[in-house]
C-alpha cells in the first residue's frame, strides 16, 4: 500500500477515536478530539498532493479517499447536532448528508458510462470550509469547557447563538451550491429522458 493510501485509510481509523473523545467526559476531552479531527483533516490535504505528485493515483485511494471524507465530516456534524453545547440542528446535516449521497451516486452512474467525475473548485472550497468549521467549533469547545477561562456570558452568547450558527450556514450553503454545479455539469448522465 503506497504511502497516500495509508494516509486516507489513517484517517477511516481516527473518526472512532474522534468519537470516542468527543463522547468520554474526561478532562480535556474535547481537546483530544479537536487533535484527533485536525490530524484526519491534515492527512485528506497530503494524501492527494503527494499521489497526484508522485504519480500514485490508484482505484483504492479514488474510492477510500472521498468516502473517508464524507464519514469524517458527517461523523462531526452528527455529534455537533447532539450536544446542547454546540447550536446546530438536523437541518444542516439532512443537507449535507443528502448532497453527499447525491455526488456519491453521481460518481458511480458516471463511472458505469466510463466517466470520472473529478472534485471540482466548489466541491474542494466546501470540504476546506466544513472541515475549517468543524476545527474552529471544536477549538471552541475544548477553550470553554477543557480550559473554564471564565469567558463571559456575551462572548458566550455570542459564540455559541450566532458564529457558530452563521459558519454551519455557510458550509451548507457552499455544500448546496457544489451540488448544483456537480448536477448541472452531470446532468446529461442521469436525464430521464435518456
Amino acid at each position: 500500500m503506497n504511502l497516500p493510501n495509508k494516509l486516507t485509510l489513517l484517517r477511516v481509523l481516527l473518526i472512532p477515536f474522534f468519537l470516542l473523545f468527543m463522547y468520554i467526559n474526561i478532562p480535556f476531552h474535547y481537546l483530544i478530539a479537536l487533535v484527533i479531527f485536525s490530524g484526519a483533516s491534515i492527512t485528506d490535504a497530503l494524501d492527494g498532493k503527494i499521489a497526484r505528485k508522485r504519480g500514485l493515483v490508484t482505484n483504492f485511494g479514488k474510492f477510500l479517499d472521498p468516502l473517508a471524507d464524507k464519514i469524517l465530516v458527517i461523523a462531526a456534524l452528527t455529534v455537533f447536532v447532539e450536544l446542547d453545547d454546540v447550536r446546530m440542528g438536523a437541518i444542516p446535516l439532512i443537507i449535507i448528508s443528502a448532497r453527499e449521497f447525491m455526488v456519491s451516486g453521481l460518481r458511480l452512474v458516471a463511472a458505469d458510462s466510463g466517466v470520472v467525475v473529478a472534485a471540482g473548485i466548489w466541491g474542494k472550497l466546501k470540504t476546506a470550509f466544513t472541515m475549517v468549521t468543524i476545527v474552529g467549533i471544536l477549538f471552541w469547545l475544548s477553550l470553554y469547557y477543557d480550559f473554564s477561562f471564565g469567558i463571559p456570558d456575551s462572548v458566550t452568547d455570542a459564540v455559541e447563538d450566532i458564529a457558530i450558527p452563521i459558519l454551519i450556514w455557510i458550509s451548507t450553503a457552499l455544500t448546496v451550491v457544489s451540488g448544483i454545479i456537480y448536477l448541472k455539469g452531470y446532468w446529461n448522465l442521469i436525464d430521464s429522458d435518456k
